[in-house]
């Protein structure tokens, strides 16, 4: 009986052994995958300090600039582009303020000297 317990003991330890290194291939196989997929995933956007000043009673081109995340300078398309990006984010159908979303206009219009005297703000 003990040579039977002594065989079936020294079958199982290359057993454990082989579970070992299967289990140790599959996390090598894992860790270079997610390693892989780490390097060829898109690179992110720097992270941007926001402006923490409130509004200006009248809006200026620089405040304007500072609303829509872009230059003065910044030509009519860009300035489109940030619009709709910010006004997607803002958006009052979508849990965004009123308020805000009269302010992003109000940039976009300043920007593209639409600005027709006034606040041009609804508040």
């Amino acid at each position: 009986m003990q040579q039977q317990s002594r065989e079936s003991t020294e079958m199982v330890a290359p057993l454990i052994a082989g579970i070992a290194v299967a289990a140790a291939a599959y996390a090598g196989r894992y860790s270079i995958r997610a390693w892989q997929a780490f390097k060829a995933r898109p690179p992110t956007a720097r992270v941007r300090r926001f402006y923490e000043g409130g509004f200006q009673p009248s809006m200026t081109r620089r405040e304007a600039a500072l609303i829509l995340g872009v230059r003065e300078s910044t030509p009519a398309e860009k300035i489109k582009e940030a619009h709709r990006r910010v006004m997607v984010a803002n958006h009052p159908d979508a849990g965004g303020s009123h308020y805000l979303a009269s302010k992003i206009n109000e940039a976009k219009d300043m920007m593209l000297r639409r600005n027709k005297g006034g606040s041009g703000s609804a508040f």
